[in-house]
């Protein structure tokens, strides 16, 4: 999920649910990779519980999509759009993959009071 500039993603106070996914890809030909990735973004924001999204891509991708509650990131993964992109990327973008579901706790920035006692 590619945003068009960079920005980080605006989420709500926790708690929430954050969906990540790392990934290595298989070889360097696009083969669709950007035009699905744009279209996944694009379906992701008109999904019910979507939160927001921030994603980087280097050596490996990191895409951490958030999202109200695991009934919305279950409900996301049920998506007929998103699941064709789950099998293209399992059979010819990506060498190997990881999802990880967590539970949002705690979240701060810069401009936020961190006095929660963890330190930055």
């Amino acid at each position: 999920m590619n945003p068009s500039r960079a920005e980080l993603a605006g989420t709500p106070d926790p708690p929430y649910v954050a969906v990540i996914f790392t990934s290595i890809r298989a070889g360097e030909e696009d083969d669709g990779y950007s035009t699905t990735d744009t279209a996944m973004s694009r379906l992701a924001t008109r999904q019910p519980g979507y939160l927001g999204v921030d994603s980087a891509r280097e050596q490996i991708g990191i895409t951490v999509s958030y999202w109200r509650d695991e009934a919305s990131a279950r409900s996301w993964k049920q998506v007929a759009g998103h699941t064709v992109a789950q099998r293209r990327g399992r059979e010819r973008w990506y060498s190997d993959y990881r999802v990880h579901i967590a539970h949002v706790v705690r979240a701060y920035g810069p401009h936020d009071d961190a006095r929660d006692g963890v330190p930055d």
